[in-house]
């Protein structure tokens, strides 16, 4: 399995789906978060792509809370084959926050700068 390869697609409708491939004819995948199994994950073969298999994984709602969520999706041994994060709430709006400060800041010491270069420069 050195070469089994599970590649994100999309995430649309609440359903995060991908792409197994070398995985061979009858894979195995589980989806966590936090440790706990998520249902509802399918493997379908792609008939025009031998050993490659669609995989979709609906989010369940009540899993979704403020702050950081993170998914694995793992193969039967337990390697970790692809994760993904979904970000809500306070913790996005803080971050965006803090952000928008830090490039105020910087907005104001550039104009500073560049009001001293120009003074400089006509004199």
């Amino acid at each position: 399995m050195a070469d089994t390869v599970l590649t994100k697609t999309r995430i649309r409708a609440g359903v995060w789906e991908g792409v197994l491939s070398g995985a061979g004819p009858d894979p195995r995948l589980e989806a966590q978060h936090l440790g706990t199994v998520v249902p509802g994950l399918t493997l379908v073969p792609i008939p025009e792509r031998p050993e490659a298999h669609l995989v979709r994984l609906p989010i369940p709602a009540e899993l979704l809370s403020d702050g950081v969520q993170t998914f694995l999706l793992r193969d039967a041994s337990g390697a970790t084959l692809a994760h993904f994060t979904i970000v809500t709430g306070m913790v996005l709006e803080e971050d965006i926050r803090a952000e928008v400060d830090l490039m105020r800041a910087e907005l104001d010491m550039l104009k500073r700068a560049f009001r001293r270069h120009c003074l400089e420069t006509m004199s």
